[in-house]
């Protein structure tokens, strides 16, 4: 359920915008926006949300938590309207249309110095008194500035709501939502048609809702429900997060309480279910494949067994015939009488040697499906504590980017930079593995203090550690470092291999050298012996947390 116009109405009420500046606008996901506003010593977080059965305007005292990724109307509205002052605020007639009439004074840059130029004139000004220059100093001062004018609409529609900002013409310079079947896009005129009805029959068919005596017992987090109480208790705008029981103070505090306990999109109730959902499909693929695991495991503690059956096609390899599929012979270490599976089309010595291969396999195996069980049973106590942080949130807005975070399919998933990562200790390393992930680190994602490994006269990856202020670089992360160098390049099967590092801010490029290739300066050696065992853990740390 949406606010009706008159709900609408009480809300700017209360807000009392009129007067305001925007400090700033954060938008927590694609269908909310949050406007920190300040007025006469009070401060103010306004939340816009247009979802579906939530479409509301209100006031909250919740934390508002920003995107991983800054969104494109949220930057757009910070270029234009961050620390405007809102002239006006008022919904156009019954229409659930709130029309913001916002300005602001910017500095105007001169003409000349914005192409680049600068006049000088050689003609010689008459020396003016010092009450002259303050005055031709103000006149200039005056004239830099000049005040730009918007208008902000917020469309409160249940199925078609939309944030948009246009200029003083009403012409759209950027909607939240791009909807061109309904002229709502860039360069479109937004006009809203003001109906003329009556007020008396519109406050009958769309009442307020009742809040003033409500009570809610048992806190935001229990999920109570609103009772009748004649007594004052504490206020929910008090952001108190599980208190026995509070009372409303305003209707914007009732209306920021019943959304986030009742509203279809932004419900903690409806989070939590999609949560749980989320949770035990999740688990029961992981669960699924540790038992998988666990079987292969348990196969490949017969492996000696496949050794000796091979061991026992060499030694009787002159009772084959070419024709059946089994060889019957004893074991010479049970005594016992065994049939082993075997090609008729192969003679003994190929038969023995696929016994060796999968013998071979099973051994290998054996080992790496030890790391591959432990990295299981990490990523399963990664996904509890996950679901546990969404349990114990408040905060709906908060539980909706975890859930919106963690569920996204990896195909989806865009990388913030080219190549590998890992993260050891609270120190970043990012991996570049060919010419063109590695120019692109070099030119967009490291800094000049960041360290920079490459192996010596073989071709291969760049190697980045992330600097952090007032700490260097451990041994331990410089080691693990070297060997995903090593491990990328063509010096992977050399064993004892040279590396030089030095700091990002000690390499050039060389000149009209092919792609990526740089020449260091300041460099200092290191030589290593590739470990098998750091690289496995690197990688186990890695698939940990990448669910």
């Amino acid at each position: 359920m949406s606010l009706n116009c008159n709900e609408i109405n009480v809300i700017l009420s209360e807000l009392n915008l009129e007067g305001a500046f925007i400090q700033d606008i954060i938008q927590p996901g694609y269908d909310t926006l949050a406007f920190y506003t300040y007025k006469e010593g009070c401060a103010k977080t306004v939340l816009v949300c247009t979802a579906q059965n939530s479409v509301r305007i209100n006031e909250t005292r919740k934390k508002i938590t920003k995107n991983d990724k800054p969104l494109r109307f949220m930057e757009f509205l910070r270029s234009r309207i961050k620390g405007c002052r809102i002239n006006s605020c008022a919904q156009i007639g019954f229409e659930r249309v709130i029309k913001m009439e916002l300005s602001r004074l910017v500095e105007e840059k001169p003409k000349a110095a914005a192409n680049g130029y600068v006049h000088i004139s050689l003609v010689k000004k008459p020396v003016l008194s010092k009450e002259e220059l303050e005055a031709e100093a103000a006149a200039a001062g005056q004239a830099a500035e000049t005040e730009e004018k918007y208008i902000l609409y917020v469309k409160l529609w249940n199925n078609a709501a939309n944030v948009i900002l246009c200029d003083t013409d009403s012409v759209i310079l950027e909607p939240m939502f791009r909807r061109p079947e309904r002229g709502e896009v860039k360069g479109e005129r937004f006009t809203v048609e003001k109906r003329e009805l009556d007020s008396a029959e519109m406050e009958v068919r769309f009442p307020v809702r009742e809040w003033g005596d409500l009570k809610v017992v048992g806190g935001v987090a229990g999920g109570g429900a609103p009772r009748r109480e004649g007594s004052e208790q504490r206020s929910a705008s008090e952001g108190e997060t599980s208190p026995s029981s509070y009372s409303f103070t305003s209707f914007n505090s009732y209306i920021d309480w019943w959304y986030s306990e009742h509203s279809d999109s932004l419900s903690r109730e409806a989070l939590l279910e999609k949560a749980e959902k989320w949770y035990n499909s999740a688990r029961s693929k992981k669960e699924s494949a540790l038992h998988n695991l666990e079987a292969k495991q348990e196969a490949f503690k017969n492996a000696g067994q496949l050794k000796h059956q091979g061991d026992l096609i060499l030694s009787f390899g002159h009772l084959l015939d070419g024709k059946s599929r089994y060889l019957e012979c004893e074991d010479y270490e049970s005594g016992k009488t065994v049939r082993l599976l075997i090609d008729p089309k192969k003679n003994a010595q190929e038969n023995a040697a696929d016994y060796y291969k999968q013998y071979k396999k099973a051994v290998s195996g054996a080992e790496e499906i030890v790391t591959d069980i432990e990295i299981i049973k990490k990523q399963i106590e990664k996904l509890d504590s996950l679901y546990q942080e969404m349990l114990n949130e408040k905060n709906p807005v908060k539980i909706e980017q975890l859930l919106r975070r963690d569920t996204t399919p990896k195909q989806q998933q865009k990388k913030s930079h080219p190549g590998l990562d890992y993260t050891v200790n609270g120190w970043y390393i990012l991996v570049g593995r060919d010419a063109n992930e590695n120019d692109e680190l070099l030119r967009h994602h490291v800094r000049g203090d960041d360290l920079w490994l490459h192996v010596r006269d073989f071709p291969g990856g760049y190697v980045f550690v992330k600097a952090r202020k007032g700490k260097t670089v451990p041994l331990d992360i410089l080691l693990d470092a070297a060997n995903l160098a090593v491990y990328y390049s063509k010096a992977r099967n050399a064993g004892k291999t040279d590396l030089y590092y030095t700091h990002v801010k000690y390499l050039r490029r060389a000149k009209n050298g092919p792609k990526g290739l740089v020449i260091p300066t300041q460099e200092k050696n290191l030589c290593i012996e590739p470990d098998k065992a750091r690289l496995t853990r690197l990688d186990t740390e890695a698939k940990i947390w990448k669910i």
